[in-house]
């Protein structure tokens, strides 16, 4: 597959999978649904599927994020080629800052990834990953907010310690639903 992107960077944005509902306990703690769990792994064979294999990721500390991380590196991984290896590991650090993170702080997260990073996957919460998307570009207008389990993948020229509004435009979108 040839990479129209090539020499660009690629943020993709990653919404939490379903999480059970609970009355108890922290909300930070909730684990995700049985839904949540396969609807993760849908999004890392999309991810796979369409050559957008993280360098870094950085993901919320929650367990629900967590989770979804884990659902995702399962389903990016697969079978690997017979003689072949499952690709290279990300660099994964669990972000305290990115839990109900507005979306300035979740740009100031992505701001100190290493430059040699091309791919960099955040997965964080509602509303500051949706409105991170918007503040990135500005062009979509009034889309709606990333739902549980949708990726919003950006593209820029900007390095990511410059990264700012409207740098890097939205090129798709893909909602796992089990």
């Amino acid at each position: 597959m040839t990479d129209a992107y090539a020499g660009e960077r690629t943020l993709v944005l990653l919404r939490h999978s379903k999480a059970e509902q609970s009355e108890e306990g922290l909300d930070a703690d909730r684990p995700l649904s049985t839904r949540g769990r396969a609807d993760a792994e849908s999004a890392g064979a999309w991810l796979a599927k369409h050559g957008l294999l993280p360098d870094v990721v950085l993901c919320s500390t929650a367990r629900r994020t967590r989770e979804t991380w884990h659902g995702v590196a399962m389903g990016m991984t697969g079978s690997p080629p017979e003689g072949g290896t499952a690709g290279p590991r990300p660099d994964v650090r669990y972000e305290p800052d990115a839990y109900e993170a507005h979306p300035d702080d979740l740009l100031a997260l992505v701001r100190r990834v290493d430059p040699a990073a091309r791919t960099v996957l955040l997965i964080a919460h509602n509303p500051g990953v949706s409105l991170l998307s918007a503040l990135l570009d500005p062009g979509q207008g009034d889309a709606e907010e990333l739902r549980t389990t949708e990726l919003a993948v950006h593209h820029g020229p900007a390095r990511w310690a410059e990264l700012d509004r409207g740098d890097a435009p939205l090129s798709r979108r893909y909602a796992a639903r089990s």
